[in-house]
């Protein structure tokens, strides 16, 4: 007998998948976005009369032992009227909702590295501590030839938010960058 490492299920049935599915308040299209494949998989996985074998049965079985980690990782429905995704290389490290006109900040964290994070061990950043985090994404208002800067970005004046939306607050020193939806 060969022994293992790792205790863990093997493979899963059609049914099994279905009742995890369910359990984690997901569609299949939401679960298979999860299990990064496709709709038509989770389709065939659910009806298959032969079980689920390797690396997803082992998932979805840590899913079924940990379903609020679903919850953890899940993406909130977009509420206020900019949201920012802070990232470093392709890792999402926090995403900031922003209203401007109640100058409403609100943050989820993806990491508990502090040096990651956005604010770093700041959880509930005011707005001024928002406008400083993007102007450190930009190059300093002091920096020499700014007109000529500005200039090349298009922008007729200096505007952190507007320098990000195009630069993406893209640093030469760093690997962070931010993507803007409105």
């Amino acid at each position: 007998m060969k022994y293992k490492k790792f205790v863990g299920k093997q493979e899963i049935t059609a049914e099994e998948i279905k009742i995890l599915r369910k359990k984690l308040k997901l569609t299949q299209k939401e679960f298979a976005e999860l299990l990064n494949c496709s709709k038509p998989t989770i389709e065939r996985w659910e009806t298959s009369k032969e079980p689920v074998k390797g690396p997803a049965a082992v998932a979805m079985s840590l899913l079924n032992r940990q379903p609020e980690y679903v919850r953890e990782i899940q993406i909130p429905e977009k509420k206020e009227p900019i949201r920012l995704w802070y990232m470093y290389q392709q890792m999402l490290c926090t995403l900031i909702e922003v209203n401007e006109a109640k100058r409403k900040v609100e943050i989820k964290n993806y990491t508990n590295k502090p040096i990651f994070r956005a604010f770093g061990v700041i959880d509930n950043p005011d707005f001024k501590a928002y406008e400083e985090f993007l102007e450190s994404r930009c190059f300093p208002r002091t920096r020499d030839k700014m007109k000529l800067v500005l200039k090349d970005l298009d922008l007729p004046f200096y505007d952190p938010f507007l320098i990000i939306e195009i630069t993406e607050g893209r640093m030469a020193e760093d690997e962070f960058w931010i993507q803007i939806e409105r």
